[in-house]
């Protein structure tokens, strides 16, 4: 919530209420178009060996969301526009979308325990045991563990940027931000070397379908949420941040604890929990 202070410096509301009506903008029929084309993409390249509708649809969606954001930033710089009522607005906005990740994640963690815990569900098994026999499983003291620690120091450098933020201390704020995105991009190097040791196949049952769209999901996540933060360097670098606003680096700290509390729960419900026979070295 905003201090009494901060709502006295605020410019007044360009409308006679405080909440801020967007101009009518082709961004979202844009991105609509973009997305279809992206999905027809994926089912041309599959069926038919088709490539251009995928590129074109990943070009679509990559510059709707750089154009739209950009709107949305410059609505930001605007006096009078994200007055405390729009920004309390943006706060729940997040907050929700967090909750639809999480129940993202859930169905992921429900099919894995589903399997684990009922291995006779398992079909065409020769014994009712998890994981399924044949499957060797990563070592979850070897690079698994390395990736966590890169997560939570992780975490510990946004709150640390977040803190400088606040004391208006810039070069803290950008040097936090950079060690967080260093970690990111370090912690995605380390899964893509994991994923090319795997001792399994995507197509190898249901243990190596659960373990790869749980913990490849989440590295995708991670990609964004670099990403996200790269962003955020980028506009602290330029000054974009002050420490009464700067909701977009709030959300992006918001995003970048989500991944790691879900990290954690996958290192120890699939990594540690779920391990098999560990695979040779």
């Amino acid at each position: 919530m905003a201090s009494t202070t901060d709502l006295a410096a605020e410019p007044a509301p360009l409308h006679k209420h405080p909440y801020h009506l967007v101009d009518p903008s082709p961004w979202p029929l844009a991105g609509a178009f973009a997305g279809g084309a992206f999905v027809l993409g994926i089912v041309l390249l599959s069926h038919y060996g088709i490539h251009w509708m995928l590129y074109l649809g990943v070009a679509s969606v990559l510059a709707t969301m750089f154009f739209w954001w950009r709107d949305v930033i410059r609505e930001a710089r605007t006096p009078g526009m994200h007055t405390p009522v729009v920004r309390i607005g943006l706060r729940y906005g997040m907050a929700l979308f967090i909750a639809s990740e999480v129940m993202f994640f859930v169905a992921f963690f429900w099919a894995y325990f589903h399997f684990a815990l009922y291995p006779q569900h398992v079909s065409g098994a020769a014994e009712a045991v998890w994981p399924p026999q044949g499957i060797h499983t990563f070592d979850p003291f070897g690079l698994p563990f390395l990736n966590t620690m890169i997560l939570l120091l992780s975490g510990c450098t946004v709150t640390w940027a977040h803190h400088s933020l606040l004391h208006n201390d810039r070069k803290g704020l950008i040097a936090g931000l950079a060690l967080t995105v260093l970690l990111g991009i370090s912690f995605t190097t380390f899964q893509v070397i994991e994923y090319s040791e795997a001792p399994f196949a995507f197509t190898g049952g249901i243990y190596p379908s659960t373990f790869f769209l749980a913990t490849g999901f989440h590295g995708f996540h991670v990609l964004v949420g670099t990403t996200f933060l790269l962003v955020c360097l980028i506009r602290a670098s330029r000054g974009a941040f002050t420490p009464e606003r700067h909701f977009g680096f709030e959300a992006a700290a918001w995003y970048w604890h989500f991944v790691d509390v879900v990290w954690l729960f996958l290192f120890v419900c699939i990594y540690l929990w779920g391990a098999g026979d560990i695979m040779e070295h």
